[in-house]
């Protein structure tokens, strides 16, 4: 283990998993022959897993099995008392045999839930799912079918790798939904350069994913600065470490517009207290009820949060860039640490988007704009250059000018290969790499207030999936992804495509993985069908993960090019049409509306 502080910031306890071990109620032989296995079953679940999860800040999966197996409503209901005591936040219920559905089914109404029928053939656990899952589906109670794909032996203590991938997608999924359950989301001003997504829909967050909303206008910062509402120690602590590791970046300004270094110091100490604010307003800091401040001290509970910065910030204050940047990477002058999700111009729907996906993920996440689709052509034409390999077709240029997580630049590494790990993997050697591959550049002339833009570049060979959550009119919220690369240009032409955007913010190249038809026939496509200006970037191929969270929440999928074999979703879609799944999701979603009613 390294430095990395792992810890619950937020209020609240973390969820557990509920395993419920159901069993064939009959008495005089029946019952009495598979409490062992069945009970067996529940614990090699549990203990799978418990060793193969963690929370997003590092902290242990917890499993709470039923005390005792439930072959009847009475045992039922103990159980759910006692996952109630427990915070449990979804559960699996599990079965190698025939047992009554009705009477032994979870019957929570928002809670996750998964069955996992034991395919056997002595007292198939198949023929339970199938009842309890048209028991599930007849009530309005959505739950997801886990069922392995060969014949077992009864007794067999194998759990096959088709059931451990359902175990663990059906699981990260509702740890998420659990732990968004009573957090805040904090508009820290509101809406950026009339940008629909910097809305605060309530309705949206309060009934789809259970948070409530917390507003703050900018002027508390200033507030905060002025009346010296920080941790002292700590910020010079901070800047010191500033110092140290930001390395300075190209200024583009103009002569007339250029900071003299004078200035660029005070942006620096400007900057560095805002960041501590931001977290503060996020998730309270002890140290401000020692100063006497016990109100801010306390925070807003936020598991995400924006900055709206444009204009009415950035037009006379340093930008909120850095601000952005180090909160969301996954380590700063305290050391290695569970990344903030903060969105720039308080884009609520992206930040909803990275919240998602960290949760999913345990990584940092790298907010960008959608910014430009370069044809082969149209880079052939400006640079010269052919573009070749996974970029053969064009390329997605996607920037931004500050909340890039600096895990984004590609520089950690997992067998020799560019990753963003989940924070408590990250070696300082990595940190440091992270940090050397980026500057700082000086705020370009729109932003009159000037501050800090990260600039980098990330890596090539990183499968990573683009991702936005929109809220569409007539339907609600929609989520769209699209799985793909990151590839590298050569440097003059990344220098002559940079150039024509803004060369002091990060880049990533960005190509997806095209189907040949539909809305992935090609990149344009693509590129051409994204609902927004803004989307959030995941390490890893993990449209098939939010593509079940979606489900949960009761949010359809637009646009996805996620394999069939990985889309899992609860079994009663279906019925809505399961020879044309787009649909059916909507329809699904529409019959089922939102998880918080």
């Amino acid at each position: 283990m390294n430095e990395a502080t792992i810890c619950n910031r937020l209020q609240g306890t973390m969820p557990k998993i509920g395993i419920r071990p159901i069993i064939d109620g009959r008495r005089g032989g029946i019952r009495e022959s598979l409490e062992d296995v069945t009970m067996d079953m529940a614990k090699r679940a549990a203990a799978f897993l418990s060793e193969n999860l963690r929370h997003s800040n590092g902290l242990p999966v917890e499993c709470v099995i039923a005390d005792t197996t439930i072959g009847g409503v009475a045992e039922a209901a103990r159980t759910e008392e006692k996952f109630a005591r427990e915070n449990v936040g979804l559960t699996i219920s599990v079965t190698p045999s025939w047992c009554y559905p009705t009477e032994t089914m979870d019957t929570h109404p928002t809670r996750p839930k998964a069955i996992w029928g034991f395919n056997g053939t002595e007292r198939p656990g198949a023929v339970y799912l199938a009842a309890a899952l048209s028991a599930h589906n007849q009530k309005g109670l959505p739950a997801f079918a886990i069922y392995g794909h060969d014949v077992q032996d009864i007794g067999d203590t194998e759990i096959t790798p088709d059931v451990q991938e359902k175990l663990l997608q059906f699981a990260k999924a509702g740890l998420a939904v659990a732990t968004m359950q009573g957090k805040s989301y904090l508009s820290m001003g509101n809406v950026s350069m009339g940008i629909a997504g910097c809305i605060a829909d309530e309705t949206f967050f309060q009934r789809y994913l259970g948070i409530r909303n917390e507003y703050v206008d900018m002027t508390e910062f200033v507030r905060r600065m002025e009346l010296g509402i920080y941790d002292p120690e700590e910020y010079k602590k901070a800047l010191a470490w500033v110092r140290e590791n930001c390395n300075p970046g190209a200024d583009v300004n103009p002569p007339h517009l250029k900071r003299t270094d004078e200035q660029k110091e005070k942006d620096w100490e400007t900057v560095v207290k805002m960041a501590l604010i931001g977290r503060d307003l996020m998730v309270g800091n002890p140290k401000l009820a020692e100063m006497g401040y016990g109100e801010e001290a306390m925070g807003h509970n936020a598991i995400a949060a924006g900055f709206q910065g444009q204009r009415a910030w950035t037009d006379y204050y340093p930008t909120g860039d850095f601000m952005e940047a180090i909160l969301n990477s996954s380590f700063d002058w305290n050391g290695i640490r569970e990344p903030y999700m903060v969105a720039t111009e308080n884009d609520t729907l992206n930040a909803v988007t990275m919240l998602l996906g960290h949760l999913l993920t345990d990584a940092a996440q790298i907010f960008a704009d959608v910014r430009t689709y370069w044809s082969p052509e149209a880079v052939e034409r400006v640079t010269g250059h052919t573009l070749q390999g996974k970029a053969a077709q064009g390329i997605i240029h996607l920037i931004n000018s500050g909340p890039a997580a600096l895990d984004g630049t590609g520089r950690q590494t997992r067998d020799g290969q560019p990753v963003m790990k989940p924070f408590w993997e990250i070696t300082q050697q990595e940190v440091q790499d992270c940090l050397d591959a980026t500057k700082w550049c000086p705020a370009v002339d729109f932003f009159r207030g000037g501050g800090f833009s990260t600039d980098f570049t990330t890596r090539e060979g990183m499968p990573v999936t683009m991702a936005r959550v929109n809220l569409v009119a007539g339907v609600g919220p929609v989520l769209q992804l699209a799985e793909g690369y990151t590839v590298e240009l050569p440097d003059d032409v990344h220098d002559k495509l940079d150039q024509r955007s803004n060369p002091t913010w990060p880049t990533t190249w960005f190509v997806p993985n095209l189907t040949g038809e539909g809305l992935f026939k090609d990149v344009y496509t693509v590129m051409n069908n994204w609902g927004s200006n803004h989307a959030s970037v995941s390490y890893g191929h993990v449209g098939g993960d939010l593509i079940t969270l979606a489900a949960m929440l009761r949010i359809p999928v637009c646009m996805h090019n996620v394999p069939d074999n990985r889309v899992f979703r609860p079994s009663a879609w279906t019925a809505f049409g399961g020879i044309e799944p787009v649909g059916a999701d909507y329809r699904a979603c529409a019959a089922y509306g939102p998880l918080y009613k």
